[in-house]
């Protein structure tokens, strides 16, 4: 039997980042870890590949629609096998990584699926051990969906639209969240013809509404079709195909689509299966995670949760925080995550990044405030390398300027939304981004410019 102070069930972003942060505070570690590799879902069947097929369609966009232009003269064609290969080398390059810094850090890996019997006890395969501390990273599983049924050949989630053979004529993605338009622009970038089907009135739920209007209008551009407001019957697989029906919301009308591929991307649940929970009286909110306090303490003494599993958003750099503040409180030091500024961003191309209040928030709180826009067609980077779409949004105190907020859509909106993020650490005002000297010509130039655009207005619009 081995003794550990702290035994991590789950080596995905939550669990290997807590991991490295609890072996560099001192605290011997094992992570409990039943897949092939370490990663997780992020790195092995979600984030990671996804960016790779994401970035390789993109590419193919350029030299298609943008190439002839700059004077690259290329005739270019799509390899599908070599594509995947080149997903799997990103996984391989990542998966590896971080087996290298579990080697690096001297923290156990304790291949199999773990369980726990007991407070104090893990149990993986014939082998129990001990810990001081159990902490439960186990992330989540793609949802079901009533009248779907998934095969992962025809009827996929994430995972399997990651693993297709080929390239699919038609697709139909059931859900307009981040996973389900993400995947959607990539196959309809590789020339599928997508249709999404969602069953709220609206895009990419949690966002704020101006950015999600303006995102959907753009994917319309790039091939997507949509089926807002509709509630998906069934899923039924054929000859011929797969033959979605689904109902308006609006009149209760009832319509079909035909597809050869149908991605079901309706969200993701904590996945806490064979864990013993229930056994170890373990308390579930109603939503089947994981309940703890602001701490990430369960009912149980000693057993902990971070991540998917437990309440909040599902993003991996949520777990990665959540992972590094409890670390830090098991070492006898205050960790803690703000949980105002945790940046949410979808991969497409233009990206769209999201911090802080979005303006129906605003509303809904009474809150006086006000609005600076840039758009990139402003931005003289932007039309250099034919990325002028979108623009940034900042909200601001009405009386204070302080930032509450920023939403945007257009190149690297992922990276250019953490400027704003360390300004709302600080408690930042609009006018502090726009004093502080950005180069040029860059994007976050359009930040600056939407930042200016709060008090007595942009320079380039």
């Amino acid at each position: 039997m081995s003794a550990y102070d702290v035994i991590i069930i789950g080596a995905g972003p939550g669990g290997y980042v807590m991991a490295i942060r609890c072996a560099q505070l001192g605290l011997k570690t094992a992570v409990v870890e039943g897949r092939e590799t370490l990663g997780g879902t992020c790195l092995n069947v979600g984030c990671i590949p996804s960016k790779a097929l994401l970035h390789a369609s993109h590419m193919l966009h350029e030299a298609e629609a943008n190439f002839a232009e700059m004077g690259l003269e290329n005739e270019t064609k799509v390899d599908f096998t070599k594509m995947m290969a080149y997903k799997e080398k990103t996984i391989g390059q990542n998966t590896g990584g971080v087996e290298f810094l579990f080697k690096k850090n001297k923290i156990d890996w304790l291949k199999g699926y773990g369980s726990i019997p007991e407070a104090g006890k893990v149990k993986v395969g014939d082998e129990v051990h001990e810990a001081k501390h159990i902490v439960i990273a186990t992330g989540s599983e793609p949802a079901s969906l009533k009248g779907v049924e998934v095969d992962e050949e025809t009827i996929v989630t994430s995972t399997g639209a990651l693993e297709l053979k080929e390239i699919p004529k038609r697709l139909t993605v059931i859900g307009a969240g981040i996973i389900g338009l993400e995947l959607g622009s990539v196959y309809a970038r590789l020339g599928s013809e997508v249709t999404v089907i969602e069953f709220l009135d609206h895009i990419t739920p949690g966002l704020d509404g101006e950015i999600a209007r303006n995102f959907q209008k753009m994917l319309a551009k790039q091939g997507l079709s949509f089926h807002i407001g509709a509630a998906v019957q069934s899923a039924e697989t054929g000859d011929a195909g797969v033959t979605v029906t689904y109902k308006s919301r609006k009149d209760d009308s009832e319509s079909t689509v035909e597809a050869d591929v149908v991605l079901v991307a309706t969200g993701r649940r904590p996945y806490v299966s064979g864990l013993g929970l229930e056994e170890l009286g373990v308390k579930m909110t109603e939503r089947g995670q994981v309940w703890t306090d602001e701490h990430y303490k369960t009912n149980v003494d000693g057993v902990y949760a971070i991540g998917d599993v437990r309440e909040g958003l599902m993003l991996a750099h949520k777990a990665e925080d959540e992972g590094m503040a409890l670390a830090e409180r098991l070492a006898g030091q205050a960790g803690h995550v703000n949980y105002e500024v945790i940046p949410s961003v979808v991969y497409t191309h233009p990206e769209v990044a999201s911090v802080g209040k979005t303006e129906e928030q605003l509303k809904e709180e009474g809150r006086a405030y006000k609005v600076g826009k840039f758009p990139f067609m402003g931005n003289a980077r932007a039309k250099a390398v034919f990325a002028a779409e979108g623009f940034v949004k900042i909200l601001a105190d009405k009386e204070t300027d302080r930032v509450l907020g920023c939403h945007l859509i257009g190149p690297a909106a992922g990276d250019l939304i953490h400027e704003i993020c360390v300004a709302m650490e600080f408690g930042a005002a609009a006018e502090d981004v726009a004093r502080t000297c950005h180069a040029h010509p860059t994007f976050s130039e359009a930040v600056r410019e939407a930042a200016l655009a709060c008090g007595d207005g942009p320079i380039h619009a």
